[in-house]
């Protein structure tokens, strides 16, 4: 085997590391985010709103913890996509990860099909009423949100370090307690496609794909503004 031929096989065994990493990390968010959201409908109301919220903030500050070493902990497409956008991600990562997270996502909403039953359609995120318009602007802008804590928490060399976790699940916590009855506060493609597929819930799920995505883009170009073409990063 030449060199080329080495590194290239190495890239791929690196590669399916860190999905199977990223597969892992979005199972368990969703498991424990959408489960929360099923059983506080199964016991009337136990887990309260605010302790889902707590719930979704805490897996993704002790995944960020746990696999951040291995695979960067990004478990959301968007945000992915937006490491490519900003070039501190290569492409030829990108699909294996997005694979890993809509995998995840899918296998933890089959498992609380199976365990829980059809309960709380799953903790499928659905516009408030119907309203796409307004949930396309909300995601867009909690997702624009989450991103920029991420750079500027998780990316940016000049940042406190070890404090990346805890600033990330503050934000996803904090946007799910205060925006959540509205949009379902997903800021997450792979999050919301989990429950939609499993459970056969579509109703405007683009939103929660385009939203995304588009304020993960917009918050790596406002933080690339910020940081100097990212040239301050280091």
């Amino acid at each position: 085997m030449d060199a080329t031929a080495h590194r290239l096989a190495c890239a791929r065994r690196d590669c399916r590391r860190e999905a199977i990493a990223e597969f892992l990390g979005t199972f368990i968010l969703v498991f424990a985010g959408t489960g929360a959201v099923m059983v506080n409908k199964t016991s009337a109301g136990s887990v309260t709103h605010l302790g889902v919220s707590f719930v979704f903030g805490a897996v993704v500050t002790a995944m960020i913890y746990a696999l951040g070493h291995i695979s960067g902990a990004h478990f959301n497409p968007a945000v992915t996509l937006g490491f490519w956008a900003s070039g501190f991600f290569p492409k030829y990562k990108v699909l294996p990860y997005v694979l890993g997270q809509c995998a995840g996502a899918i296998a933890a909403s089959q498992l609380l099909l199976i365990t829980l039953g059809k309960v709380a359609n799953l903790g499928a995120t659905i516009p408030l009423k119907g309203n796409w318009l307004q949930s396309l602007i909300l995601e867009t802008v909690l997702t624009f949100i989450l991103m920029l804590v991420i750079l500027g928490s998780g990316l940016d060399r000049r940042a406190h370090i070890g404090f990346a976790g805890i600033a990330i699940g503050l934000t996803v916590g904090l946007e799910a307690a205060f925006m959540g009855p509205i949009t379902g506060a997903s800021m997450n493609p792979a999050r919301s496609l989990g429950p939609a597929l499993v459970g056969g819930i579509w109703n405007h799920h683009w939103v929660y794909w385009v939203a995304p995505i588009w304020g993960a883009q917009l918050a790596v170009a406002v933080y690339r503004e910020l940081s100097n073409g990212f040239r301050d990063f280091n």
